[in-house]
């Protein structure tokens, strides 16, 4: 059964025995970023913090095992939790394929209107919000879905934007011109002088979460996606102090408007690449003018850095299994032929790969270009072309494709006149080329290039191995042992 909020979904983890409750007390200074961590290195549980100054906590609720990064999002949308990637990435592309419609239901009947506060009875620092990373600039909201109308159309935007807390009204928005949200807001409400109305729900029901991450169109509904994912259509209820609709079941939903010409200072933070870094930044002002919640509400929230490696966090899994279903989508909806279009599990949004059985140089040429100028490609720097029969998440697959059949002299491919944006959360870029701090912009730009380690035709897997894989498997099975549990041995780590 699809997961209908965010409780549901953690009592779904939880008759599964994934989810580890921590009654005794837990600070939002640290600790409780530091014990799921732990969790997300170790493998383990969702720690659920039940008492965080009278509050609760849950850390990387969404956090998929490191081998199948896609089985607790599976979860949350009612699918089977075995599903080898290609199925589950088919199943998640049907539901995307069958869009439906939101529904509006009155304020009784919308769990995020249990407490309502405004005006003078707005305190943002009535929650928990974590201190996730010695270093951080300040205490973060990461794991939310932030909601912006465009001033033009009906078209209102679902997106993922951190916000850092500054006070009991005030946050700042990481906004990096070039995405959707963004847009909205530099290039149509600030150069009109008028506040941007936003709502951010936290702890939104899965199909939600998971919708704000995806590469949906500029104007295309993600509340209808939302739906198409769940199965049906996800319930909304207006807002108290603006017009804007928000997921009824949320926990929490801070109501406000971004201000136009206002900044404050946002970061450093410990960024998806698996670093604290700067220099800190003017961001966008939020002031929020409404909270509405749940009695006893969840916050959720990610330990962004330890998604990169061997381990897992929410957003680095649903990388995996949010935006790589959406993306194989989008490249087939435009007339390419891709088996799967996947990130690279170490760094989730710099690199990505795509399996597919057109391994033409001008027809890999072609798809390239339509990648990187049609998506903007702000977080990724190059992509890794396979041949169909590869896992794109199978990192030693990809890396076997890499050393097999990419040739540096024909098959590294640059773009090296035709750069583009970088996002400033990058390592390589200095504080000079981090750009411009009005519009959240890179100065520099980067080269946008891919790798050409498809075959051509050469070379297939050895059809002697691959039955001895099955083989294995078949015995293994036969004996009652889970292969996808087995330790993980490296084979240099043996004797030499």
């Amino acid at each position: 059964m699809t997961a209908d909020s965010l409780r549901q979904y953690l009592q779904t983890l939880e008759t599964r025995g994934e989810i580890h409750r921590i009654s005794e007390p837990v600070s939002w200074n640290l600790e409780a970023s530091a014990v799921t961590m732990l969790a997300n290195t170790e493998d383990s549980r969702i720690p659920l913090f039940e008492d965080v100054d009278g509050a609760r906590l849950v850390g990387d609720p969404y956090r998929g095992s490191q081998r199948r990064p896609w089985d607790r999002i599976a979860l949350g949308l009612g699918l089977p939790p075995d599903l080898s990637y290609e199925e589950y990435y088919e199943a998640v592309i049907e539901r995307l394929n069958d869009p439906k419609s939101p529904t509006t239901v009155e304020a009784d009947d919308a769990p995020c209107k249990d407490v309502v506060e405004t005006g003078d009875d707005v305190d943002l620092l009535d929650f928990p919000w974590p201190y996730i990373h010695a270093g951080d600039g300040g205490r973060y909201s990461n794991l939310h879905t932030l909601i912006a109308p465009d001033i033009d159309s009906e078209w209102v935007d679902w997106s993922y934007h951190r916000s850092m807390i500054h006070d009991d009204e005030t946050a700042s928005v990481l906004l990096l011109a070039g995405e959707q949200t963004p847009n909205l807001y530099y290039y149509k409400y600030e150069r009109r002088d008028e506040p941007m109305p936003v709502a951010i729900a936290v702890g939104a029901e899965p199909a939600v979460q998971y919708t704000s991450v995806m590469w949906i169109p500029t104007g295309r509904d993600e509340a209808e996606f939302a739906g198409g994912l769940k199965g049906e259509p996800i319930e909304l209820v207006e807002c108290e102090t603006n017009d804007l609709r928000v997921p009824a079941t949320a926990e929490l939903v801070i109501e406000g408007e971004i201000v136009p010409n206002e900044r404050r200072d946002e970061g450093p933070f410990g960024d998806y690449f698996g670093y604290v870094h700067g220099p800190r930044r003017s961001m966008p002002l939020l002031r929020v003018t409404g909270i509405t919640h749940q009695q006893d509400p969840i916050i959720p929230f990610c330990v962004e850095g330890t998604g990169v490696g061997y381990s897992e966090n929410s957003t680095s899994s649903m990388e995996a299994g949010c935006v790589g279903p959406d993306a194989t989508l989008g490249l087939r909806t435009a007339g390419f032929d891709v088996e799967c279009c996947a990130p690279w599990k170490s760094t989730p949004r710099t690199v990505y790969t795509i399996a597919t059985p057109s391994d033409e140089n001008g027809y890999l040429h072609e798809l390239a270009n339509f990648i990187f100028t049609t998506w903007g490609m702000l977080h990724v720097d190059f992509f890794i072309f396979v041949d169909a029969d590869v896992d794109p998440l199978d990192q030693r697959q990809v890396l076997e494709a890499l050393t097999l059949h990419a040739d540096p002299d024909e098959d590294f491919h640059q773009f090296g006149v035709e750069t583009m944006p970088k996002v400033p959360l990058n390592i390589y870029q200095t504080p000079t080329e981090k750009g411009d701090v009005q519009t959240g912009t890179s100065k520099a730009k980067t080269a946008k290039a891919y790798i050409d380690a498809t075959s051509d035709g050469s070379a297939t897997r050895d059809s002697a191995d691959t039955e001895l894989e099955y083989r294995a498997q078949e015995i293994l099975e036969s004996a009652g042992v889970d292969s996808e549990k087995l330790p993980f041995v490296d084979p240099g780590e043996g004797e030499r």
